[in-house]
């Protein structure tokens, strides 16, 4: 072969090896973002995490302690508690992230074999078998018994630990609900809830105890391979990989989809499940269900508390969000407003007539029959305006809320337990629950008014903002600037510039409080998402809580070859023992990986690898006949 040809040769080989090595160190960001499928789920109180088969930890929901914020690189276990979540690196070592005014997340040096994160507190299991714990509860140290333990698992109140005979120990520093008062026997698994306990017997048979106002420690009968307890329900895993659940299902968190699962997890309002090829599945409550605003124009828009309605311009009223309670049940027939409150919902007829629909915590009060110029449902309270300018309340009234004072008023609002009026003067009066000074008006004039959850915001007379009340979150930090209108929410609040550009503060977890870009009319902050009424008349509205049921797209599924023995087998060649029960299904230990390498993330070699591989075949075969030719022509 002639020296040029085959130096080209090699200058294409060594080119193609680059641009192939680009690929292969490529692939594993690639896959990290879209291709890797979930081999464990842990539910906290209001956020999740996956474990992915790379060892990365994925987290969404609730944030605002950073909760969510997963480190980076590679745990071979996770746990989310209430605030905070905690995971073992393939060391051993535990690192811990969210919520630390008790020392939850300062996690002890050493190695351990399993993490369990509770409410103000985080245990551990040593590679030994002891538990150590830290953290505080009720302000007193959580510190484990002596002795050996196989698991451990942190509730809300209490801890539990399966020693290794298989009997059960509890531990807390008061037995509010009887949760510390085990059965007898052996069990092969166990999960602490919030307020009570489940076990597996070593047959597959659940058995709990403590709390159990919803029936969520009446454990159907039958064999179960795993058991997770929440708050007011448990749920559990069939033998053939179907999920039952039972207890508390207000937001359908107990409402199992059909199908087989993996793993399973019970939160206190939501439940995740492992299906069998990796991708997570979750019920329960949604949180974005209140911003799915249908299209069309409307004239106004008002955000209550889990639901939002708006009025359209022929007057008929229209409400999406939770409806529960019958509260998005909109009646039929024309309104000259409308007002969403906490479980109810509130219109106004053309004649001044009232019409409410849903449900009052404190006990429907029934609606006054007057002629109302103006009406603002509040937590459980609504509150309503006369011509005259007296202020007509009715509703829940155990903070006052509903006792409004004499005389005039050109504008009222109902909050959580509070209620306040502007004053034709420009003063603002306040009445009901203080205990945040959510009633302490400042001494000022004011044009506007609005009373969130805990908290009231105003407008002066230059469009300057002023807030006051509860202020854990920022929501009564005010901006400077000159604003048109104000909507205080729970723990955020809203309002629109000006310019008819919208600016929120407060409760704002990873941004998806912020508003959208455009030109607005109205704005109407709910208790966790806020709507708009664009200058076309249509309403947007987005979350200021993202909830724990929303798992990332790419999570949900598509895209993950189904090898129809789930993702768990990729990190240890089968499924977890019941020896791990209730850890595993709450973010406990996973089996090691025993193949380990590229083999062990789904049995095929990388795409840049089999790049490689290809790429030099051919080559070998050019080269192959390169030398044929040269031997040819000599």
């Amino acid at each position: 072969m002639p020296n040029r040809a085959r130096r080209a040769v090699v200058l294409v080989l060594a080119a193609v090896l680059v641009v192939a090595t680009i690929i292969a160190l490529d692939a594993p960001s690639v896959a990290a973002q879209r291709g890797e499928r979930s081999v464990a789920i842990t539910v906290g109180s209001e956020h999740a995490c996956a474990l992915l088969d790379s060892g990365a930890v994925e987290c969404w929901g609730r944030n605002d302690q950073g909760q969510a914020d997963a480190p980076s690189g590679a745990f071979s276990a996770v746990s989310a508690g209430v605030d905070h979540t905690c995971g073992l690196r393939a060391s051993g070592a535990a690192e811990c992230w969210g919520r630390n005014d008790n020392g939850q997340t300062d996690t002890p040096g050493g190695a351990f074999s399993a993490v369990s994160a509770g409410e103000w507190h985080t245990c551990g299991r040593r590679p030994g078998g002891a538990v150590e714990c830290w953290g505080v509860k009720h302000g007193l140290k959580a510190d484990a018994p002596g002795g050996l333990f196989s698991t451990v698992s942190s509730g809300w109140s209490h801890i539990c630990g399966l020693r290794e005979s298989g009997r059960v120990e509890c531990w807390n520093n008061a037995d509010i609900s009887n949760q510390l008062d085990t059965p007898s026997g052996h069990f092969s698994a166990i999960s602490a809830g919030a307020w009570h306990t489940c076990g597996l017997r070593p047959g597959g048979a659940i058995e709990c105890w403590g709390h159990n106002p919803h029936g969520q420690a009446d454990a159907p009968n039958g064999a179960f391979s795993a058991v997770s307890a929440g708050a007011g329900h448990t749920c559990g895993l069939r033998l053939n990989g179907t999920v039952e659940c039972w207890g508390y299902t207000f937001d359908g968190q107990a409402d199992a989809p059909d199908g087989s699962f993996n793993a399973v997890s019970a939160g206190p309002a939501h439940t995740c499940g492992l299906r069998l090829n990796g991708t997570v599945e979750c019920w329960g409550r949604d949180w974005s269900v209140q911003t799915d605003a249908p299209s069309g124009a409307f004239s106004t828009v008002s955000a209550g508390w889990e639901h939002a309605c708006g009025l359209r311009p022929s007057g008929a009223v229209e409400c999406w969000g939770h409806n529960r309670y019958g509260q998005a049940d909109a009646p039929n027939g024309a309104f000259s407003a409308v007002s969403a409150g906490g479980n109810h919902t509130c219109g106004l007829r053309p004649n001044g007539a009232i019409e409410c629909w849903g449900w009052y915590w404190g006990g429907w009060a029934g609606t006054p029959e007057v002629a109302l110029s103006a009406i603002s449902a509040g937590g459980d309270h609504t509150c309503g305006l006369r011509e005259s300018g007296a202020v007509e309340c009715w509703g829940g009234n155990w903070s006052g809320q509903a006792d409004a004072p004499g005389g005039a008023f050109s504008a009222v609002s109902a909050g959580g337990d509070h209620t306040c009026g502007l004053r034709e003067s420009g003063a603002v009066e306040c009445w009901g629950g203080n205990w945040r000074g959510q009633a302490n008006a400042p001494d000022e004039r004011f044009s506007a008014i609005s009373a969130g959850r805990f908290h009231t915001c105003a407008l002066g007379d230059a469009g300057e903002a002023a807030c006051w009340g509860a202020n854990w979150h920022g929501q009564a930090d005010a901006p400077g600037g000159r604003f048109s209108a104000l909507s205080g929410g729970e723990s955020h609040t809203c309002g629109l510039r000006e310019n008819g550009e919208i600016e929120c503060w407060g409760y704002t977890f990873d941004g998806q409080a912020q508003p959208p870009v455009g030109k607005y009319t109205q704005i109407s902050s709910g208790t966790y998402h806020a709507c708009a009424l664009s200058e076309e008349g249509t309403v947007s509205c987005w979350t200021i809580y993202n909830g724990a049921a929303d798992v990332p797209a790419w999570l949900r599924g598509g895209g993950f070859p189904s090898t129809g023995t789930g993702g768990l087998l990729t990190r240890g060649g089968g499924l977890p023992s019941a020896g791990t029960g209730g850890l595993l299904t709450r973010g406990g230990g996973l089996p090691s990986a025993g193949t380990g390498g590229l083999l062990a993330r789904g049995g095929a070699l990388p795409v840049g690898v089999v790049t490689i591989v290809l790429l030099c075949a051919s080559l070998s075969a050019l080269w192959a006949v390169a030398q044929r030719r040269s031997r040819g022509r000599s």
